[in-house]
């Protein structure tokens, strides 16, 4: 299988899922359907598309692309708020795409919305907002109860997961990974790394898991250094990894 990325808006990534010698196509997250179908070759049809939670940068382009192409099953999350799903789907279910003989598992994974799901087929990890790369979403819907327990079910991948998030945000995280932890060496050369990648207009996802875990402090939470950090920076408890985690939110909205 071949992921590429399909860029919309400021920093947004559609992701478009293919196979040699096939002309069905999977997308994941359109927020924006001109740009998906002028990224679509002459033969390609859309058989699939795969939704990650309801806002508008994910889902915009979903009424024109079942327009376009009026087969094409939407797997979602269960909710209102995402009128064009036609295949909801929830935490454990297994979702199968015959035209590609490919099967992916829903991950439940609440916090950035309520109802935000991933997909995952080894080892193409496609996680919406809820896992960037060296970062997270915003908490709009959870609690750090919540939304920490998902990363937690993300962490426990396996290490060569390959995280396709949907937002160039990695630089900017890399910043505020690197004020929490100004010894990491690892940030330093992912820093690099990513600088490289950006001055060539090259994304710099997906991004390894593996590296994640070294890199990105809300998936360091429960580290007794990243807790001693964040005690010393907000003059606050951080005892638990809710508790960690909720500082680091609070500290990267305001960063």
């Amino acid at each position: 299988m071949s992921v590429t990325p399909i860029p919309i808006f400021n920093d947004n990534y559609v992701w478009k899922m293919s196979s040699a010698n096939n002309d069905n196509i999977i997308i994941v997250d359109p927020g924006c359907a001109k740009s998906v179908l002028a990224a679509l070759k002459p033969n390609e049809k859309i058989c699939a598309i795969l939704v990650t939670h309801h806002h508008y940068d994910h889902i915009d382009g979903l009424t024109e692309l079942k327009a376009a192409f009026p087969d094409v099953r939407i797997y979602g999350p269960d909710t209102s708020k995402i009128i064009e799903v036609t295949h909801p789907v929830t935490e454990g279910d297994q979702i199968k795409i015959t035209e590609l003989n490919l099967s992916f598992k829903v991950i439940g994974v609440p916090g950035h919305t309520l109802e935000h799901v991933s997909y995952f087929s080894e080892p193409h990890l496609f996680c919406g907002d809820t896992l960037f790369s060296a970062g997270c979403g915003r908490m709009f819907e959870g609690t750090p109860e919540v939304f920490s327990h998902s990363l937690s079910k993300l962490l426990a991948l396996p290490n060569n997961t390959l995280v396709y998030c949907a937002h160039e945000y990695t630089l900017a995280n890399l910043a505020f990974a690197q004020h929490i932890e100004p010894g990491n060496t690892d940030i330093k050369d992912h820093i690099d790394k990513v600088e490289k990648l950006r001055a060539n207009h090259l994304p710099s996802l997906p991004a390894l898991l593996a590296t994640e875990q070294k890199i990105n402090p809300f998936l360091r939470t429960e580290l007794k250094s990243m807790q001693e950090r964040l005690t010393q920076l907000t003059q606050k408890p951080a005892t638990t990894v809710a508790q960690t985690f909720g500082l680091l939110r609070q500290l990267k909205d305001n960063f």
